[in-house]
């Protein structure tokens, strides 16, 4: 389990978050509108209406000790801007960013941010995701239950075939596809070995995913 801390609570903030906490991560979920606060209170671990440029507050919540901070906050590029810096000089180690445009993504990365993302290319479900399995390349919601995954092959099932790596069994899962060296081996048969380096194009419901990624 890792912990994280969103700042800034709309769609994007509020999609990371309760993805992150569906996931069995710890969530500390920041902003200073009340009404957002109470409509997340149930959906991750800590809520706390606080404004993100109050320094004081943020070392008061020990922001420096999660592991990612996210930062969200909406169309207010400024702000955006001056609560990265004051993470990064408190000593946060990944920083995650929401940018608005190009500009604001190059700022972001002068000034330190560790990664950047852009909600009109990136749904905050995939971001979660890829913040918590670097294995894992992309991740598409189909419907509430299930999603197709794709991800690196983990060390446990390198050497195996897909009959032998037991993933329909165990993971409830099926892999569609095996995307190697350029190439992609759609339906593989029980008997393809998956090699080091193969991406799985998986399939299966949300939480039997969630158990494939954390191998």
């Amino acid at each position: 389990m890792k912990q994280f801390a969103v700042i800034g609570l709309g769609r994007f903030g509020s999609s990371v978050a309760k993805t992150l906490y569906n996931m069995g991560h710890d969530v500390l979920a920041i902003d200073s509108d009340e009404e957002r606060i109470e409509e997340m209170v149930d959906s991750v671990t800590h809520c706390v209406q606080a404004d993100a440029l109050d320094e004081d507050a943020l070392k008061a919540l020990g922001i420096r000790n999660f592991e990612v901070v996210i930062v969200a906050i909406g169309k207010d590029i400024q702000a955006s801007i001056l609560v990265t810096v004051m993470l990064k000089e408190m000593g946060v180690k990944c920083v995650v960013v929401k940018a608005q445009n190009d500009l604001h993504g190059k700022v972001l990365a002068k000034i330190g941010a560790d990664k950047i993302v852009y909600p009109e290319r990136d749904m905050g479900a995939k971001v979660a995701h890829s913040l918590v399995s670097s294995n894992v390349l992309d991740h598409i919601e189909l419907s509430p239950v299930h999603s197709i995954l794709e991800v690196v092959a983990p060390d446990f099932l390198v050497g195996k075939s897909l009959r032998q790596s037991e993933l329909r069994a165990r993971y409830e899962v099926t892999i569609m596809a095996i995307k190697r060296d350029g190439d992609i081996l759609v339906a593989p048969q029980p008997d393809e070995v998956i090699r080091e380096n193969d991406i799985l194009v998986a399939i299966g419901k949300n939480e039997k995913l969630r158990r494939l990624e954390r191998e």
